[in-house]
């Protein structure tokens, strides 16, 4: 007979468990202790299995035969009841501990194990912070394209173009990170390519003619404001060609003096490889002079201003606006270019070894190491004629 809410209401504990059937496999059972739960028997594949409903009256009886006939219907469509709730319960704490702040935050610590430089980290974590107002709790698996879409459209809506695309970029590694740890089943952002608007490339400024060149050179030699540091920094970039925050974050124990060479460990060099540069003997002086001045500094640039600290991104660039150069002209960046075009057009030295110098990536990993090993000589060579030519200049 099936059960009535008066006839469970009225159901008093005993000694033991015990057990009245609403029919179907579905019963209430009443503990020792008082509380009465619902239980639903069933055979699935063979098997005995029990399945659990809550406690009366939290449970309802209307429930309760809600939930049978829920189940009723599983098994008439071969599925196992037991399983498919289990699956449920998974899913939703899924959703609930797998969101997009807390795998945004597992992949900022993956990449500081893996030796990402602090800057690359920084920049990555600032580009997921814009996004973090609108995704940071929403489970990943629910997140779509449109939600992502939306999150850009505000940063494009200020007009900045390349943040967004950066974005796109950095929220993409998140959902793949999420797919190769099991906790996501797609990229939605791969859906968006092309939906963002293209931002204008803007290059590096830079002199690249030889008169041009030959006059900033005069100007970088005849500079004699700033500190002995910002003036060393600005010769030794015209002469070496390095990336700017490969030059003023540059320590001591770098350099071999003797052996005149420039090793720049891979946290600092833009593909995470490090790079060894041969020292033309100018180059040698100058850091040999600079280091009567810093000797106590493990850096070769420290800040005048900030104990412990490098010389500013902005040092350099800012000694060259006071020596009367634009930066429609020319910018710190800008003697990479200075130097690869001049180099090339001078017929002398290889392009690959000319690459090689500049750090740049090769077609492959073999032309990588050739470049590494088999343009040595050459690359020696060619910075000594570079900084001879300069020193003509100044």
């Amino acid at each position: 007979m099936p059960l009535t809410d008066v006839q469970i209401r009225r159901l008093k504990p005993e000694n033991k468990p015990f057990r009245k059937s609403d029919g179907g496999g579905l019963f209430v059972e009443v503990r020792p202790n008082g509380s009465k739960l619902w239980r639903m028997a069933y055979r699935h594949d063979g098997k005995q299995k029990l399945l659990s409903f809550g406690a009366y009256p939290a449970t309802s009886l209307a429930s309760a035969r809600a939930k049978r006939q829920d189940a009723k219907t599983l098994l008439a469509d071969g599925m196992d009841p037991l399983a498919h709730s289990k699956a449920e319960v998974a899913q939703q704490r899924a959703l609930s501990e797998h969101t997009f702040g807390k795998i945004a935050d597992e992949l900022l610590a993956k990449g500081e194990k893996d030796g990402l430089a602090a800057r690359t980290t920084d920049k990555k974590r600032w580009l997921l912070s814009l996004a973090r107002t609108d995704l940071e709790n929403q489970p990943i698996e629910a997140i779509t394209a449109a939600d992502i879409l939306s999150v850009l459209r505000k940063v494009e809506a200020k007009g900045n173009y390349e943040t967004a695309k950066r974005m796109r970029s950095a929220i993409g590694q998140v959902f793949r990170y999420a797919v190769a740890t099991a906790r996501a089943s797609n990229d939605p952002t791969s859906g968006l390519r092309g939906a963002l608007i293209t931002p204008k490339t803007v290059h590096m400024a830079a002199i690249t003619d030889a008169d041009g060149f030959a006059a900033l050179v005069r100007a970088i030699w005849g500079y004699t404001s700033g500190t002995p540091e910002t003036r060393t920094a600005l010769k030794l970039m015209a002469l070496l060609y390095p990336r700017p925050g490969e030059l003023r974050l540059a320590k001591w124990d770098e350099f071999d003096l003797d052996a005149a060479t420039w090793s720049i460990p891979k946290e600092r060099m833009k593909m995470r490889r490090p790079h060894t540069k041969p020292l033309p003997t100018q180059a040698v002086e100058l850091l040999t002079e600079l280091k009567l001045l810093n000797s106590d500094s493990e850096l070769v640039f420290p800040s005048p201003w900030a104990k412990g600290k490098p010389i500013s991104e902005n040092t350099m660039n800012t000694a060259l606006r006071r020596m009367g150069f634009t930066k429609e002209e020319c910018t710190s960046h800008g003697f990479r270019a200075s130097a690869s075009s001049l180099l090339n057009e001078s017929g002398k030295w290889s392009p690959d070894a000319i690459e090689a110098e500049l750090a740049h990536v090769g077609a492959d990993e073999i032309r990588r190491a050739y470049h590494r090993a088999a343009y040595w000589e050459e690359r020696t060579k060619m910075a000594q004629w570079w900084a001879d030519r300069l020193f003509k200049y100044s």
